[in-house]
């Protein structure tokens, strides 16, 4: 006994008691390694008090713990205050805020689902069940459709057939979204789905989608992703993985403020537009009044008083914008717009500011994408541009650097020291993607790099007429050569 009540005071002593706030572990470093011993699987997020992100998040988490204790899951939520726990911030590698760890049995992974409660409910669903749940009758049925907005359940008369489990497959590959399976006549009936199928319901749009064509894991999952979103998105911190993470990389922006008068005409001509791209263009609109979205406005080189208005991006390696013509926002108009995009007939839209009338009086040159040709490409200078944001802390502290650089440079006459305010200016050879980005273009540059695409052409050319023979003789001659 004496020996029993050593030991429970030794673990007593190494791993402290844990309090809880809103149904989620506090977790310090003097207890998180028996929150994990303790706990099977347990989701814990790295925060810090003064992150926004964290703080919307906050409510959720607590919604999406108290929902599982509600059930008597065994999966629990905690959570990890980074700025103060800074020993178990750097065991776990946290870069930013939040960060948010799955432990299953000790072995922590990445967490990858949404931010909502539903949506991290359903992720944790997935990593600690099977992919689909079973279901047996109408009335349980019913429930599962009920308790999200976006349920997929399959319909199969044998649950082992191959398009069984190309379903299954296609199931365990979404983790925020609930996935069921039924074999039973009167649920087919209820469904109204006369052979094996697979209905996505949902609690906006048009209420239900059937899926048509080969059952595949691919086809399966590309079906849900084209469905699962509202016709039109709003654009919000909540919604942006969904967006950036779908499949769909073609985005069609409507800016326009929710308190405008119209807001209601205006979305609903949107919504009508968006019908005829479904799965190809996603339609999301974004509020204007809302102040966290003044950067994505800058993004696009709109002011708050040019709104409402619309812009097109496609997302790749390579952010492409387009611009419409005119400022017409009804169906027809939005309509047109898309579908010359999808024909290949617009152009990127590149913003430019004017050409500043002094923009070559101080020791570093101005830029703007109208002027950057001519002066950052020049056949007979070698330039140095800086390609900053007017925001960016790193380009504020470069800004004297920058200056002393180029005061130092003023009197070569074959070299150019420049920047670029690359918010409110593009150009088709340089894709900015963090600030600040540093380029040097040595004279000569432009001939150089279209000798080169000449030189691709010509390549691409002979190719064609390279036959297996001729290959094998050069090889031939090469071993000749070696010998």
């Amino acid at each position: 006994m004496y020996v029993k009540l050593l030991l429970l005071c030794a673990f007593s002593a190494v791993f402290a008691d844990i309090s809880e706030e809103n149904g989620v572990l506090v977790l310090t470093e003097a207890n998180f390694d028996g929150a994990i011993a303790d706990n099977k699987y347990i989701l814990v997020e790295f925060y810090a008090p003064w992150c926004g992100h964290c703080k919307s998040l906050a409510p959720e988490y607590e919604k999406a713990a108290k929902a599982l204790a509600d059930e008597g899951s065994e999966i629990k939520l905690g959570k990890v205050d980074a700025t103060e726990q800074q020993k178990l911030a750097e065991k776990f590698e946290v870069r930013g805020y939040p960060t948010i760890k799955f432990f299953k049995d000790g072995k922590p992974v990445e967490y990858g689902g949404g931010r909502t409660s539903p949506e991290i409910v359903n992720w944790l669903r997935k990593k600690t069940g099977p992919p689909c749940i079973a279901l047996k009758d109408v009335d349980g049925a019913k429930k599962f459709v009920e308790k999200d907005d976006v349920v997929v359940i399959g319909f199969f008369k044998d649950d082992k057939s191959a398009d069984a489990k190309a379903f299954e497959e296609a199931a365990s590959g979404i983790d925020d979204i609930p996935f069921g399976v039924t074999s039973e006549a009167d649920l087919f009936k209820e469904y109204e789905v006369e052979s094996d199928g697979i209905v996505l319901f949902k609690k906006f749009d048009e209420g239900r989608n059937n899926f048509e064509g080969a059952i595949t894991a691919e086809a399966v999952s590309k079906f849900v992703s084209s469905n699962r979103l509202p016709m039109v998105v709003e654009f919000t911190q909540e919604s942006a993985q969904k967006i950036f993470g779908g499949e769909v990389k073609n985005h069609i922006l409507l800016f326009v403020k929710k308190t405008d008068k119209d807001f209601d005409t205006k979305l609903s001509d949107f919504k009508e537009a968006a019908k005829d791209f479904k799965g190809e263009v996603l339609f999301i609109y974004l509020d204007t009044s809302d102040e966290d979205n003044a950067r994505i406005l800058e993004f696009f080189g709109l002011k708050a008083e040019e709104c409402p208005a619309v812009r097109l991006i496609t997302l790749g390696e390579d952010m492409t914008k387009y611009k419409p013509d005119t400022n017409d926002l009804s169906t027809e108009a939005v309509r047109s717009f898309v579908q010359a995009f999808r024909d290949g007939k617009l152009k990127p839209h590149l913003m430019s500011e004017e050409v500043p009338e002094d923009w070559d009086a101080k020791p570093v040159k101005t830029l703007v994408g109208k002027n950057f040709v001519e002066v950052a490409l020049d056949e007979k200078k070698d330039a140095f541009v800086e390609f900053y944001a007017p925001w960016c802390g790193h380009c504020k502290q470069l800004a004297p650097i920058w200056d002393e650089l180029a005061e130092k440079f003023k009197d070569r006459d074959d070299l150019v020291i420049a920047k670029m305010d690359s918010t409110a200016n593009e150009v088709e050879q340089v894709k900015v993607q963090s600030f600040p980005t540093l380029k040097f273009f040595p004279k000569g540059s432009l001939k150089r790099k279209r000798r080169k695409k000449k030189r691709r052409i010509s390549l691409r050319m002979n190719c064609k007429g390279v036959h297996l023979s001729d290959r094998r003789i050069s090889e031939k001659r090469r071993m000749k050569k070696r010998t």
